[in-house]
This record gives C-alpha cells, structure tokens and sequence, in this order.
C-alpha cells in the first residue's frame, strides 16, 4: 500500500481518499460501514466529509454523513487509524433550505468563516463526529467578502485549541491560497496544508495555476470528481438523453452542465482507450488523476460496494507512459472539454454551447 505526505504535515495517507457525500441519503448507515471497513481493511486511511452532507444542507439530513462516520468511529474504535478531513460550509442567509450552490457559495448576512460561527461549526462537527479533533479541516468554497486575516485568526485559535490538527481550502483560486500562505508567515497564523479542487482528464484547468503553485509551495491536493460524474466511467452516451437514476437527473442543475456533447464524445473514446488497455474505465480514470504531477490524493466516492471494489485496485497500480500519453491526446495538458469549475463564481471560463 503507497502512502504521501499530506502537503507540508507529518500526515501519511493513502494515495485515494474515500469520499462520503451520498452517505444518509442515497446510501444507508449499514452502507457506509460496509465501505468503510472494506477500504480500511486494504489499507486507505483518509475519509474526507462536510457539515453539509449527505449532498444537499436540508433539515433532516444535515450532518447525516458525519453522524454516520462518528457512529462507526464509536463501533469500531479505532479513530487514531483514520486521518478524517472535514469542511465548514461559507454559509447563506437562508440556511436550511437553501441549495447546495447557495451555501458553497456564501455571502449576506450569514457568513460563516468568522471566529463565532466557525467554532460552533467545529464544536458541531466534532459532537457529530464523535471525536475531540479534526484531522483536517477545509474552508468549502471561498467567502471574499470576509477578510483572510479574520478567517485565519478564527483557524489558529481552532488549531491551539487542539480541535483542528491542519487546515485547507476547497475549490478556492490558486492566489487566494498563496495570499493565505503569506498572510500565515507574516501574521505567525496556522498554514493552508491543502487544497481540494476538481480534477479530471475532462477538466484539466488547475494544471496551468493551482498544481505549479501546490508544488513550489508544498500544499497537498486533494482532487474531486475523478471519473468526471461518471462521464469517463460509461455513464454517460448521449448528452441529450442521460441514464434514469443519474446525478444529471437526480440533481440537475450545475451537475446537468457538466455533460455535453464533446465531453461524452471524449467519454465513449476513453472507454474504448481503457478497453485496448484491459482496464476498466473507471479504474482508469481514478488511476489517471492519482499519478498525475502534484495530486497527493483523489477522492473516490462511490455509491455501492460492489464499485468499491472494483476502483480499488487502482491502489496498487501506475499509469505508464503510454497511456498518460494516449490520453494527453484525448484532452491536451490545462485544457478542458467539460465545465467543472461551474460552482467557482471566480472561475469565469466556460464550455461554449
């Protein structure tokens, strides 16, 4: 089993981390234990989660994943084997009920990355957690309105107060990490140690920006959505007739843009790559963003055991050179053909219909 350094930390994790999002809602208790003893029992020991999950902040799921994961934590014993990162929402004036874009997203009279309303956000998580510490907690999407140094402050004292071990950001622009960065040396505040951007071969951006700047500046990355929503997985034939039970249904919305026609064109020519290569495209696809330059660890989310199992294999594998190469023709090196940056206001490039 292969392990990395978590950015600047003394953390070793495994090389995929296990994402939990659908957890209480699309999938019960009984089938997050059954995926989090199978990955423990081949060696991942990284869970990433979010206040807000399962997927979308309502009344009677909110919190339900982490409530979930503490429920294991209490079962099992074994809190001090697993690195869990979580993440504080920026917040909206609506609250419950408002959608999941809303509260990433944040802004109004309710921002949440203050010193008040992230210690209760913490002091929740951990409640839900049940555990006295956060491995590593993320700031899920950027709150410009608020001044770095407010947010950092807040963070530091988490950090002293032994209820954070590391922080980092999620979705965020490569200059506001840097401007973190440098506002951590000067102020003496705790470090960005990570950040969690999306990162497929279908959405290559963050390698013309945010992975140079990663790399000069040791911060970890955590990269979500590496089978681009099923996209690269075969999910996905037809972009103007998508599967019944699909997220693009289910949810719609931004996740609905994410597939068009030259991202489901790339899609049916990378299952026919994989099927050449003997691998399945799935597989492939986490594999791809796992040995990219700069990734400390994709997050792999999955709805049943049965795709657990077969994604991790991809634990003992290497991409080689002629794959990479194959699919660098596919989708060339900081470009992209599908819009997953569509919940970053700051991101201002889009698709062309």
């Amino acid at each position: 089993m292969k392990y990395r350094k978590l950015g600047t930390t003394d953390i070793d994790v495994s090389v995929i981390c296990l994402g939990t999002m659908t957890w209480g809602e699309q999938n019960t208790q009984k089938d997050g234990f059954d995926q989090m003893d199978y990955a423990v029992e081949r060696g991942i020991n990284f869970f990433d989660v979010a206040e807000i999950y399962p997927v979308m902040p309502r009344k009677e799921t909110y919190g339900k994943t982490e409530l979930i994961i503490g429920n294991w934590f209490k079962e099992k014993k074994n809190r001090d084997k697993i690195i869990i990162a979580s993440k504080i929402a920026s917040g909206h004036p609506k609250g419950i009920g408002a959608t999941k874009l809303e509260w990433i997203r944040g802004g109004g009279e309710n921002l949440r990355f203050n010193k008040k309303n992230m210690k209760k956000a913490v002091d929740d998580s951990l409640r839900r957690l049940k555990t006295d510490y956060i491995d590593l907690l993320q700031l899920h999407r950027q709150t410009p309105e608020l001044p770095i140094e407010e947010t950092l402050g807040a963070l530091t004292d988490l950090v002293r107060q032994g209820k954070v071990r590391y922080i980092g950001t999620s979705t965020h622009p490569s200059w506001a990490v840097v401007e973190a960065i440098m506002f951590s040396e000067i102020k003496n505040c705790v470090r960005i140690a990570t950040e969690q951007p999306p990162y497929n071969l279908l959405d290559r951006r963050i390698e013309n920006e945010l992975i140079p700047m990663a790399q000069r500046y040791g911060v970890g990355l955590i990269t979500w959505g590496p089978l681009a929503m099923g996209i690269l997985a075969g999910r996905y034939t037809d972009a103007n007739d998508f599967p019944e039970g699909s997220r693009a249904v289910t949810r719609g919305g931004f996740y609905a843009k994410r597939v068009n026609e030259k991202g489901v064109e790339i899609g049916v020519e990378f299952m026919k790559l994989a099927d050449k290569a003997g691998i399945p495209p799935a597989q492939l696809a986490l594999l791809w963003s796992k040995d990219q330059p700069g990734i400390t660890a994709p997050l792999m989310g999955t709805r049943t055991l049965e795709h657990l199992e077969t994604l991790l294999p991809v634990l003992e594998m290497d991409l080689s050179n002629e794959l990479r190469e194959a699919c660098d023709k596919l989708v060339p090196p900081g470009s992209f053909v599908a819009d997953f940056h569509n919940t970053s206001y700051w991101n201002k490039a889009r698709v062309l219909e």
